[in-house]
């Protein structure tokens, strides 16, 4: 009973990674257009109706199985919530830098834009910051909960760091006050949200009436342009993700649109790699002229972005070369990997 319960609790799971990854790097790629040619087009209201729940969904999906871990020795809580994604950060860091270093050389000079590579390490760089963001939650959570903070506390002053946005230009500060309360609720409430995706699975259209109306109010909001106010932001970004959690558990219970699973699957690929497969579309694109639309261009842009690193990882899966990439190797480990663990003793 139980590996069932998780087996399906695991594909709606996949379901709103998918949306959550495909959001971001719509939301990149779309405003990338808009910041070469002027403009988005049609994909830049499909970005502002998305931008309230976003990365609220991302960040309340990523603490959900928290609970399942939390209490883990620190050793081996660090090596899976910390040294983890600093690999994958460091190496990727490595990486986008290296592409872009000629070109912030030629705008700010050779030593200053040295200088922006140990710098990245104090202030997250480009679109990594979610990974630079996230091991922080983890360490964060565990510490509250090994010191017995009540969880209603952390909630509220997560909630008031929200509503007080926080803008000091230091990118870690700013968004653990506006993001934190998503993880953490994601963390304390993940039965309950486990319950939600059963309720919609067994009640289908009343599922759909409730998320039709949430379209409503949600765009209502948006475009009247009070989304961003204190107490609103925070309401939208929690019914936004638990919209996203709805529609991933109706996509699964009805096994519909079956590749947003697949980037669920592949998230962290997806995440890691967008930006060059983006970078590259956009640009040649923009050069050749052939997309008069800005928002048909942002569209192509953002699927290029997505299938780029997913057909890599498919190449890495069948050539075997360059999993260090998506995958961490036996030497980044500070515990006990799990293929090692399933060796035998030596």
């Amino acid at each position: 009973m139980e590996r069932a319960s998780a087996a399906a609790r695991i594909d709606w799971v996949d379901y709103a990674k998918g949306f959550c990854i495909i959001l971001v790097v719509m939301m990149h790629s779309t405003l990338g257009v808009g910041a070469a040619i002027g403009e988005t087009g049609w994909m830049g209201a499909i970005v502002a109706f998305a931008a309230p729940f976003r990365m609220p969904d991302f960040f309340m999906i990523s603490g959900l199985f928290l609970a399942n871990v939390i209490n883990r020795d620190w050793r081996l809580y660090l090596d899976r919530k910390l040294v983890h994604f600093f690999y994958f950060y460091a190496l990727w860091l490595t990486i986008q830098f290296a592409l872009k270093l000629p070109s912030f050389a030629g705008e700010y000079g050779w030593n200053e834009a040295l200088l922006m590579y140990p710098m990245a390490y104090l202030q997250p760089f480009g679109t990594l910051w979610f990974i630079y963001i996230l091991p922080i939650f983890f360490v964060l959570t565990k510490l509250l909960h090994q010191f017995k903070v009540p969880w209603q506390v952390t909630l509220a002053v997560a909630a008031i760091a929200q509503i007080a946005t926080i803008h000091t230009g230091w990118l870690l500060l700013d968004e653990t006050a506006g993001r934190f309360v998503f993880f953490f609720a994601g963390y304390i409430f993940a039965s309950k949200i486990f319950e939600l995706a059963a309720w919609v699975r067994a009640n289908a259209l009343k599922a759909l009436a409730l998320l039709a109306l949430w379209g409503l109010v949600n765009g209502t909001v948006v475009f009247a342009g009070y989304s961003q106010l204190p107490f609103v932001s925070l309401g939208l970004g929690a019914l936004g993700a638990f919209a996203v959690i709805c529609v991933s558990a109706l996509l699964a219970d009805v096994h519909r649109l079956g590749f947003l699973r697949y980037c669920g699957q592949r998230s962290i690929a997806v995440y890691l790699a967008f930006f060059f497969p983006m970078a590259v579309t956009r640009t040649v694109l923009i050069k050749l002229g052939v997309v008069p639309d800005a928002g048909t261009l942002s569209l192509l842009v953002t699927s290029a972005a997505v299938v780029g690193p997913l057909i890599l990882w498919w190449l890495i899966e069948k050539t075997g070369f360059g999993a260090f990439l998506f995958e961490r190797p036996q030497w980044a480990y500070i515990a006990r990997s799990p293929r090692a663990a399933a060796e035998p003793a030596q």
